[in-house]
Order: structure tokens, then C-alpha cells, then sequence
């Protein structure tokens, strides 16, 4: 809320459970709202595993109404177009919930757990896995029905009683008055500014730009969003299936298990998150976790350039053992087919897969046309077949630091932008300032996410993780962050 006093010798997961314990109705209110998080994480995540099926498959209003109306379209959908159409209604719905959700619950918890409350937020087969999402919106819809307004926006329509009743359910008794005078100060405030600058939005954006303190807030705010982005953690959540297959995991189920563990790490890292966002300070946490991203990136560059450099040769014995008709048309068009190994095959067209050799995968396999009837035939053999990525004795490296890089990112860099911009802004201006900086996250993800693939087809797995280690370490030598720790109350 307005105040609240920290306490320097508990962390703000200690003390948020504790509170919870005593005030569950804290915690009532934070994760209603913060299932916003879950449907981000979830919906985030889960086309990566879908679009392994969807490919095959298909060869030849308030946010809650949004993430419903998602759900099932793209659970009954018959063509591309329709599951489009349901990642759109995602889109809208998760976008006003990653704006409002931190806003709502940094306007309706004590200041000394703010910070872990905001970390709750921080986030055929394909049918199962796309309809499943409209349980959590459904449960989340019942749950704001009954949610109050934040007591500031009750104060501020002159619902004074109903603010303090609201106060009354989140504080001892012995600070409500503190947080009614914190209220009172804030929002006189608030409305002598209006008063002189006017409400309108641009008007309080003129304001905001006008105000050197906040200008700077809004920058940092909007820095360490974009930031959050070009580490490449979306393209990772995204695509981690397809990841893992470029690594040399060819099963459709094998690529969606190895990525659930990587995807389950960055839940289990906003727990680390809660843990020692107070202990450690925003900025500490924030620059732990880049030095870990910046390794691990570094490492998956290495990884995958290895294993593109060692790929298997493609053999013309072995690709006409299953007849010229079957084999990869661009191949036998080569001029130098003695030069081609996995990765040219698959690079060389999309109408191109790769057959690994019966006895042995890392042996000279065969270059050959992506049909049925053409993977049926290898897969008869006992061989296994690859259209993403090649054989490689780096496979379980690479998902390994795939994973080390994932908990680097969420204790830090997955979950400090959002707590930082819960509480960087003076109050009157925390809405505009969040909704402005989650509208540079959406863009800078948009950006990074439908570069990826283009990306990997034009400089591969190792220079695209390379280009993220690069833009990642420009942005570290070139931004010092301030702190804001115990800062979360400015007015």
C-alpha cells in the first residue's frame, strides 16, 4: 500500500508467509490476481510443445472473457487460421493482465511483502494442451468476481468506509490509520497535479516526461523490460521443443519432455525469487542473473556450433539404398555431394531430411525426400529420422546448459523488471509508468520472438544464442541500474 515499515532483519518471503498465515486474505487477493502469471507462463509455453503436433496435423471483454475465448477456439480448431485467431485472444488478455495484475497487487499488499507478492505474477495432443488453459481463466474469472477494488481506488472515488474496510482485512489494527494518512497525503497530491496538468492521458504523460525522477524511473523501467527480452527467454519458451531437437532429440516426446524440465526450472526459480529479493536487493539479484544468462549463452553458441561443425556426413550409398525417387532432390543436384553432411541436407531445403545410419547415428546416414511414405520407410529400417536438427554427442550438454540457463534467468532477470516496476514510480504515476514499460516488454517480444526462426536458418542455432550473448553483454556494460530497494513506497 502507501507505506509500511520494513523490517531489515526479516526477507520478504519470511515475512510474506508469515503474514499470510495470519492474514490469508493477502493472500486470497494476490493470487487471484496473479493468475494472470500462470496463463502467461502456461499459454507462453505451451504452442511450444503444440506446435510439434500442429505441424504434423496440419501438413496439407475483460482479460478472463480473452483467455477463455482463446482457449476454446483453439482447442476446436480445424485449420491454422482459427488457432491464430485463439493466440490473438491469448494476446489481449494476457497483455492487460501482466499491466494490471502488478499494479493491483502492489496497490493492495503491505510494502515489506510487496516485492514476493509481485513474484507470484512473474508467470489430437495439441487440442489437450491449448483447451486445458480455459480451467485456470475460468478459476481466475470466479475469483475477481469476488474481488474488491485496491483500497487507493476506493479512496481516491471519496469511498473512504470501504477503502478502510479493505485496509482493515490487510493490516494490524495499529497501522491502518498510518496507511489512511499515507492514503490521504498521496492522493491530495495526485489531484493538485491533475488540477494543474489535467487527467487526460497525455496530459499525465506530459507530466511524467516533465518530472526528471520519474523520467528516469520510466527509463530504467523500460531498459530492463527490453532487456528481460533480448536474453532470448521467450524465443526459449517458445521454441524450447524445437531447441531441443536442433540439440539432436528427433522424438517428438522426447523434444516436449526434456522441455517441460527446462520450462518447470523458471517456476521453481521465481520461488528462489521469493526467497531473496529482499535479502539480496533487485539490483545484486538483476546482475547475478545476467552473469549466469551471459555463460550460459555463451555456452549454448558453443554447443551448437559444435555439434552443426560435427554433424554426420550424408553418404550417396546410403541415400540411393532407398532409390533416387526417395532421395533428397536438391542432393542429387549437388555439384560437391561429397561435402554434405546432416546440417547442409537439412538447411538445404525443407524438403529435405536426414536418415541416420542403421548401425551406428553418428555414421554416414542418408539425404532424403521429407514424405510419409519416405519417413516410413526409414523408420521400417530401424533408423531415425531428423528434420530440425542432427545427431550430436552434445545433445544432453546443450539442454543441460539450457537449463542452467533458465535458472539463471528467472530468479533475476525473469522476475525483478515486473517487482521493479511495481514499485520504481511515485504512486500517481505507477499505473501509466507499468502499463507503459509492459507495452515495451510485449514489443520487445514480438520483435525477438518472429526473428528467432529466420535467425536460425540464416546463421544457425550457435550464432543466433551468440547474437542474444552479444546484445545482453552491450546492454550490461552500457546500463547501470539504480537500486529500489525499501524505495517501493515513494509518493
Amino acid at each position: 500500500m502507501e507505506g509500511g515499515v520494513v523490517k531489515p532483519d526479516k526477507t520478504e518471503f519470511t515475512e510474506c508467509w508469515r503474514t499470510s498465515l495470519t492474514r490469508p486474505y493477502i493472500m486470497r487477493l494476490a493470487l487471484s490476481a496473479g493468475i494472470g502469471g500462470l496463463l502467461f507462463g502456461y499459454d507462453t509455453g505451451v504452442i511450444s510443445g503444440a506446435l510439434l503436433y500442429i505441424r504434423d496435423d496440419f501438413k496439407s471483454v475483460d482479460r478472463q472473457t480473452w483467455l477463455q475465448a482463446s482457449a476454446i477456439v483453439m482447442a476446436v480448431s480445424v485449420a491454422p487460421w482459427m488457432i491464430i485467431i485463439g493466440r490473438i485472444f491469448v494476446g489481449l488478455g494476457v497483455g492487460m493482465a501482466s499491466m494490471t495484475s502488478p499494479l493491483y497487487i502492489s496497490e493492495a499488499s503491505p510494502a515489506r511483502i510487496r516485492g514476493a507478492l509481485v513474484s507470484t505474477m512473474a508467470p489430437g495432443t495439441w487440442r489437450w494442451m491449448l483447451g486445458v488453459a480455459v480451467v485456470p481463466a475460468v478459476v481466475q474469472f470466479v475469483l475477481m468476481l469476488s474481488l474488491p477494488e485496491s483500497p487507493r481506488w476506493l479512496y481516491r472515488q471519496d469511498k473512504v468506509k470501504e477503502a478502510r474496510a479493505i485496509l482493515e482485512k490487510i493490516y494490524p489494527a495499529d497501522e491502518v490509520e498510518d496507511e489512511m494518512a499515507a492514503l490521504q497525503s498521496s492522493i491530495a497530491a495526485e489531484k493538485a497535479d491533475e488540477g494543474s496538468m489535467g487527467s487526460s492521458f497525455f496530459s499525465k504523460l506530459k507530466s511524467m516526461w516533465g518530472n526528471d525522477v520519474v523520467r528516469r524511473g520510466l527509463y530504467a523501467g523500460i531498459t530492463v523490460q527490453v532487456a528481460q527480452q533480448f536474453v532470448g527467454i521467450n524465443t526459449v519458451m517458445y521454441y524450447s521443443p524445437t531447441i531441443v531437437q536442433l540439440a539432436g532429440f528427433a522424438s517428438n516426446s522426447t523434444a516436449l519432455a526434456l522441455s517441460l524440465i527446462t520450462s518447470g526450472l523458471n517456476a521453481v526459480g521465481s520461488i528462489v525469487s521469493m526467497a531473496f529479493v529482499d535479502r539480496v536487493g533487485r539490483r545484486r539479484l538483476m546482475i547475478i542473473s545476467m552473469f549466469g544468462i551471459i555463460i550460459c549463452l555463451l555456452a549454448l553458441a558453443t554447443m551448437f556450433y559444435e555439434a552443426s561443425d560435427h554433424a554426420p556426413p550424408v553418404s550417396s550409398l546410403e541415400s540411393l539404398h532407398f532409390g533416387r525417387n526417395a532421395t533428397c532432390a536438391t542432393f542429387l543436384q549437388a555439384s560437391q555431394p561429397s561435402n554434405w553432411n546432416c546440417m547442409k541436407c537439412l538447411k538445404a531445403s525443407s524438403d529435405c531430411g536426414f536418415c541416420a545410419n542403421g548401425d551406428s547415428k553418428y555414421h554416414p546416414g542418408a539425404c532424403l525426400a521429407v514424405t510419409d511414405a519416405v519417413k516410413g520407410m526409414c523408420r521400417g529400417e530401424q533408423r531415425t529420422w531428423y528434420t530440425k536438427g542432427c545427431p550430436s554427442k552434445f545433445g544432453f550438454f546443450a539442454v543441460l546448459v539450457l537449463a542452467l540457463y533458465i535458472i539463471s534467468y528467472s530468479p533475476g532477470m525473469g522476475t525483478a523488471p515486473w517487482i521493479v516496476n511495481s514499485e520504481i514510480y511515485p504512486l500517481r504515476y505507477r499505473g501509466m509508468g507499468g502499463g507503459i514499460a509492459a507495452v515495451s516488454n510485449w514489443v520487445s517480444n514480438l520483435i525477438v520472438s518472429e526473428t528467432f526462426l529466420t535467425l536460425t536458418e540464416a546463421v544457425g542455432s550457435a550464432g543466433t544464442f551468440l547474437l542474444f550473448c552479444w546484445i545482453f553483454c552491450h546492454w550490461t556494460r552500457s546500463h547501470i541500474f539504480p537500486r529500489t530497494r525499501d524505495e517501493g513506497a515513494g509518493v
